[in-house]
């Protein structure tokens, strides 16, 4: 029975190390697909792009800090993951980055919400918005890349072009102070969704963005 124990924990040890191998080269070959022959700058900015125009949808899933890479198989994704994907790019390519965590409420967006969405969202507690602090010539700029391009024609705050160097627009109105975060504390950062009611409440939203970029 022990040894028997011992092969199911080896081999399951070995699967999640393969998994986690496969899922850096992943990461590893898009970074290098993106930011071939480009400078510094240019780098930066073709990233940053990359990751904005993933369609925005909530997937709780995701909101880990070993999972996001999966963002990349789903072609989906939300302020976390998007973020986490983002800030292990940029260091790759050698920049400092911070996390940047936020408090917001979603009915912020009452206006541009339909009326079921708009009644769910107030019901909603304070949510947690996660953005990055880039360490660019030695100042940090925020970086928001969570709104893709599409959800400009309903009023969403995109960030339609970056410049490279200075802040972006942040994705929410902050309703309390920043906090920041060394990546190495990624884990103790606030917890994702997870009650039934805010699991219906994004449901709805997703549901609610795929319409509008029919």
């Amino acid at each position: 029975m022990w040894s028997s124990s011992v092969f199911c924990l080896t081999k399951n040890f070995k699967q999640d190390k393969l998994k986690s191998v496969t899922m850096y080269d992943i990461v590893n070959h898009k970074v290098r697909e993106w930011t071939s022959g480009k400078s510094g700058k240019d780098a930066r900015i073709t990233i940053y792009y990359r990751i904005r125009d993933i369609p925005y949808a909530v997937i709780p899933e995701l909101n880990d800090s070993k999972q996001y890479t999966q963002i990349l198989a789903l072609g989906r994704g939300s302020c976390t993951p998007k973020h986490f994907l983002l800030c292990d790019m940029y260091q790759r390519i050698g920049l400092e980055v911070l996390y940047a965590v936020y408090p917001f409420r979603w009915d912020e967006f009452a206006s541009l919400y339909p009326p079921k969405l708009r009644r769910m969202a107030k019901a909603m507690p304070i949510s947690y918005h996660l953005a990055c602090k880039v360490n660019i010539d030695g100042k940090f700029v925020l970086v928001d890349a969570t709104l893709d391009s599409a959800l400009q024609k309903i009023g969403m705050p995109v960030n339609r072009e970056w410049d490279g160097t200075t802040d972006t627009l942040l994705a929410v109105n902050p309703s309390g102070e920043e906090q920041l975060y060394h990546p190495s504390e990624a884990r103790t950062m606030r917890p994702g969704i997870t009650d039934e009611k805010s699991l219906a409440f994004i449901n709805e939203l997703n549901s609610w963005l795929e319409k509008l970029r029919k």
